[in-house]
C-alpha cells in the first residue's frame, strides 16, 4: 500500500500514533540528552514543544510554551532538567558549538 493509498483520516491517526510512540520512547529514555538529540538529530524534547505549539497556533488554540513542554516531558520541564539533565561535557558542548551558524 503507498501513502497516496490512505484517506486523510487514516493518515492523521497514523501520524498522531508515531508521535506518542515517538514521545514514549523518549520518555522511557530519559539519559538520553537534549543536547546528545541536537548533536546527533538536530532536535530535541524541547524542538518538539515548539512544534506542538506551533501546531496548536495553526488550529487557532493558545498554548503556553511550558504547557507543550509539560505534554511533552510529561511533567513540568523544572521538574524533568532536575531529575534527568545532566551538564553538557566538554565534547557534548564544543559538538553543539560546531553546528551553530
Amino acid at each position: 500500500m503507498s501513502q497516496t493509498q490512505l484517506d486523510p483520516q487514516t493518515t492523521l491517526e497514523l501520524e498522531a500514533a508515531a508521535f506518542r510512540r515517538l514521545v514514549a520512547h523518549l520518555d522511557a529514555h530519559p539519559e538520553v540528552q537534549n543536547i546528545d538529540l541536537m548533536n546527533l538529530a538536530n532536535f530535541c524534547r524541547n524542538c518538539l514543544s515548539k512544534w506542538y505549539k506551533a501546531a496548536a497556533a495553526d488550529k487557532g488554540i493558545e498554548m503556553d510554551y511550558e504547557v507543550a513542554r509539560e505534554i511533552i516531558y510529561g511533567m513540568p520541564y523544572a521538574d524533568w532538567k532536575q531529575q534527568h539533565q545532566t551538564p553538557a561535557s566538554a565534547a557534548q558542548q564544543a559538538s553543539f558549538d560546531n553546528k551553530q551558524p
